[in-house]
């Protein structure tokens, strides 16, 4: 399994447009990047490639890094910053299943499989695969499994890709604050590669209007407002997980420049085989 890291950053990005702050200036400075996110995942045994979110940055991650155009893709919710690439479908895909949940969410009334049909009906290039969450499903050689996670007020799932062949598996915690259930956390578990969404130091809590969640014993917030987990609150959910490896992703902008860029905060490109 060969996984490769085509966005590592939250819906703006790092560099963010027109953004003096010194994270911004930082990343300039060291020439990396966080796009919006996206995973790809090739199975070497099959030549065949999955797509973990299709980021509004596709066509700029498809031409920077060396990874072939997905054979399939799979949607974990229906925010922009993970939905909005399928649009590249146009005249650059051909006949590509999109695996979506097909729960239906409360806020909508639509599963994100339903939500991605119709906002997608004109594309001939994809056909979307509902799949149910816990349920394993086969897409391009792997074993995966989506499972629920909490991104109120919209349903996400976080997912795990196991080869059947060699047992290798990578965990995706998806867009979720620390408060992910114990049925999900078990399918999630014992990863040789896990990428947790950390958005922000907890110590930013402070400046979000809901503050944070899910303190530990020593008080420190492993959920910014109610959305994302903090920095603290990912490496503690690996840590929890028993994750061979780890990188934290979905990281933003507002993470003060001298703590940014430390070895377990991934920038866009990092590489991996499992």
């Amino acid at each position: 399994m060969e996984v490769t890291l085509l966005g590592t950053g939250d819906t703006t990005g790092t560099p963010t447009p027109k953004c003096g702050c010194d994270t911004c200036g930082r990343a300039d400075d060291l020439g990396v990047e966080r796009t919006r996110f996206s995973v790809h995942v090739r199975n070497e045994r099959t030549d065949e490639s999955l797509l973990v979110d299709a980021s509004p940055d596709f066509r700029y991650q498809f031409l920077a890094h060396d990874v072939p155009l997905p054979d399939a893709i799979l949607i974990s919710h229906v925010h922009f910053d993970h939905l909005d690439g399928l649009g590249n479908a146009y005249r650059l895909l051909d006949d590509v299943p999109v695996f979506a949940a097909d729960e239906t969410d409360p806020v909508t009334n639509r599963s994100v499989a339903e939500t991605v049909s119709e906002k997608y009906h004109y594309l001939d290039a994809i056909a979307v695969r509902p799949v149910s969450p816990f349920e394993p499903f086969d897409a391009c050689g792997f074993e995966v499994t989506l499972v629920p996670v909490e991104h109120p007020p919209l349903l996400c799932y976080g997912l795990a890709i196991e080869d059947p062949e060699t047992g290798a598996k990578l965990s995706i915690s998806g867009d979720t604050n620390y408060g992910i259930e114990e049925p999900s956390r078990e399918v999630l578990r014992d990863p040789d590669l896990f990428f947790a969404d950390g958005i922000v130091s907890a110590t930013h809590a402070e400046h979000h209007p809901a503050g944070g969640d899910h303190a530990d014993d020593g008080g420190t917030y492993r959920t910014f407002g109610s959305k994302h987990m903090t920095i603290e609150g990912a490496r503690a959910l690996a840590g929890d997980l028993d994750a061979d490896t780890y990188r934290l992703v979905h990281l933003s902008h507002y993470i003060p420049a001298e703590a940014a860029f430390e070895t377990d905060m991934a920038v866009d490109g990092e590489q991996f085989r499992i």
